[in-house]
């Protein structure tokens, strides 16, 4: 008997978590609404191509090689990585760091010979630092970088999913 009412309340635990979820709008990230279908990605291989191109497939677009088989060109420009000291102690030692992302690119549809202008995608990230955790702080900074990278791929792909090309929109399968 104690087991079901256990069972019972774990499950009317669940059924409330479900429902406060969907109440609050909480939606898993799904496939971005682009005006596109094809895309050639040109210019520096920076640190996120990777990332972007695997991106931009799970969206249903497929990148060509070709700028003239391509709905939008895309042309990854540059990327800035900084280390900046936040704060020191009384001592001179370093508490503090701003880890500082920035990504430059530009989009011009094929069939327009002009490039829109440049779009600058820019991320940052504090944290402390410890001499005596220098293990763990060195492994929290790759995983901020990480971060910021992630992140600017995302804002890219929302930018991206804004621009309106003359190309027939992709039907949302989902």
């Amino acid at each position: 008997m104690q087991f079901l009412q256990s069972s019972n309340r774990q499950l009317s635990i669940i059924l409330l978590v479900c429902l406060l979820l969907s109440a609050c709008g909480f939606q898993l990230r799904g496939v971005s609404n682009l005006s596109f279908k094809t895309i050639s990605v040109q210019g520096a291989k920076l640190s996120i191509h990777r990332d972007l191109i695997r991106s931009i497939n799970n969206n249903n677009i497929q990148i060509v090689e070709k700028v003239e088989d391509a709905d939008l060109i895309l042309e990854m420009l540059n990327e800035t990585n900084e280390k900046r000291i936040l704060s020191l102690s009384g001592t001179g030692v370093v508490r503090e760091y701003e880890l500082y992302y920035q990504v430059n690119f530009r989009t011009r549809e094929a069939n327009n010979p002009l490039w829109d202008k440049v779009q600058t995608v820019k991320m940052r990230r504090d944290f402390s630092y410890n001499d005596q955790l220098l293990l763990g702080k060195a492994e929290e900074e790759v995983r901020l970088n990480t971060d910021m990278r992630n992140d600017a791929v995302h804002e890219i792909i929302r930018r991206l999913s804004a621009i309106k090309t003359s190309a027939k929109p992709v039907a949302n399968t989902q």
